[in-house]
């Protein structure tokens, strides 16, 4: 049984109860519970009684788990923990300050190459192939280009004119660079202390709530609700195991580098504010890539480490397997990652982590590649092509990063954060690299 119409704007807002609603029936059935009689309340429920639609939404917490559901996802990090075999050993880095810079270029680059199209219901995969083989841009080893006309049934996301071919006079807002840079700012005041409740500090002092989304926002609005720990990721919000949290980790995998346990740890503590499950897990699995990255032969070796910070019997180590174990050509492996998590929402944490990781591993240790193919597999293009770009730049090193990508930034990026707008790039990675070097 559906939801009847009236109750998704397709925005995925935290302030609409009737997109939260939607979700988290989405999130139940997802995780095995039974919802179905709830739902059939919601169909005799007037979607514009916001009472009404918010008390269902609550009692989604009361809705029990079906038989057979296989899976041992908890959410504390101690339990976390008590879950993994042998942990990732740490190993020295060489070149660390010029990988670290290769990292925040490769990342702001790939977030650009897909912003145009990252919408995941619109930009579906094929519908990408279709638009760059139009453009004769098929594979994609460049930014995205614009047609003048643009054929019918084509259309860029808003940021076009700032992110495409041709367009990019510096890095364009995002906030999959937002991030980043705050989490910068938080390891320079708070270091290994760092704790979820400083994280939701600093949201509130330095974000807009509007350049805020999913989970992220619905956390944000308990925050100011005044609702304080495990709530602030649990209450009305149905995108607590999205992807939000998963490209918040990079930079706790810069300071870590060669470090993919303690990467992942201090991760955590940022994950754990928005986030549960495979959420927290998609941000430690980022945190320990790219910790891994910084000392792997290939990105085979550091998609393999990373899976060790992750529960094992938890979903997402389950389509990280399912990547690994897969033998064919990268085309069969979307293929075959859309029919088995193409049920999750393009924003999921699972599916897009499933995705990156097989940019990755086809990628043969080429940057353009692998940002190309990631882009080109849709879902969450921008959020997916920083993260598989900041690996792939520790891999490549400034030296061998494309010059087509790169010059066109300027060396600097815009953000939403108040007092960081107009960020050097170089000086976000000296930075890094300073606590890279001498600890938090």
């Amino acid at each position: 049984m559906d939801l009847g119409p009236g109750y998704s704007s397709g925005h995925y807002d935290a302030m609409q109860p009737t997109d939260l609603l939607y979700a988290e029936v989405r999130q139940r059935r997802e995780t095995g519970y039974d919802v179905d009689e709830l739902v059939s309340e919601a169909n005799r429920t007037d979607p514009a009684d916001r009472v009404a639609v918010l008390d269902l939404l609550d009692r989604m917490s009361l809705a029990a788990r079906l038989p057979g559901w296989k899976y041992v996802e908890p959410d504390e990090l101690e339990d976390i923990s008590e879950t993994l075999g042998s942990i990732p050993e740490a190993s020295k880095v060489d070149d660390l300050a010029d990988k670290i810079h290769a990292a925040w270029l490769g990342r702001i680059a790939g977030c650009n190459v897909g912003k145009p199209v990252e919408s995941g219901d619109y930009w579906t995969s094929a519908r990408i192939r279709d638009y760059l083989t139009l453009a004769d841009a098929y594979p994609l080893r460049d930014y995205v280009p614009v047609l003048d006309p643009m054929p019918d049934g084509f259309e860029l996301t808003s940021c076009w004119p700032e992110t495409t071919r041709g367009n990019v006079k510096g890095s364009a807002r995002d906030d999959d660079i937002d991030y980043p840079i705050l989490a910068l700012h938080l390891l320079e005041t708070h270091g290994s202390q760092l704790r979820a409740e400083d994280v939701g500090a600093a949201w509130l002092r330095l974000f807009p709530v509007g350049q805020v989304f999913t989970a992220e926002r619905a956390a944000y609005v308990n925050l100011v609700d005044g609702f304080t720990g495990p709530e602030v990721a649990r209450r009305r919000n149905p995108y607590r195991e999205w992807i939000g949290a998963q490209i918040r980790g990079d930079v706790f995998g810069y300071v870590h580098a060669g470090d993919p346990w303690t990467a992942a740890q201090l991760s955590y503590q940022d994950a754990a504010l928005s986030h549960v499950g495979n959420g927290i897990y998609g941000e430690m699995w980022a945190a320990a890539l790219v910790a891994a990255a910084f000392t792997a032969a290939s990105p085979r070796e550091a998609v393999e480490r990373a899976l060790g910070v992750v529960p094992p019997q938890s979903r997402l180590a389950e389509a990280i397997r399912d990547v690994l174990a897969f033998e064919g050509s990268w085309e069969d492996a979307l293929r075959m990652i859309q029919e088995r998590y193409g049920h999750y929402s393009w924003i999921h944490t699972i599916n897009n982590a499933a995705i990156v990781a097989a940019a990755l591993l086809w990628s043969e240790g080429d940057y353009l590649t692998g940002v190309g193919r990631v882009v080109m597999s849709g879902w969450d293009t921008d959020s997916n092509g920083a993260t598989v770009g900041s690996v792939l730049g520790i891999l490549t090193g400034t030296r061998d990063l494309p010059e087509h990508l790169i010059a066109p930034l300027e060396n600097r990026t815009r953000s939403a954060l108040f007092g960081f707008d107009n960020s050097v790039i170089s000086d976000l990675a000296d930075r890094t690299a300073r606590l890279a070097v001498n600890g938090l």
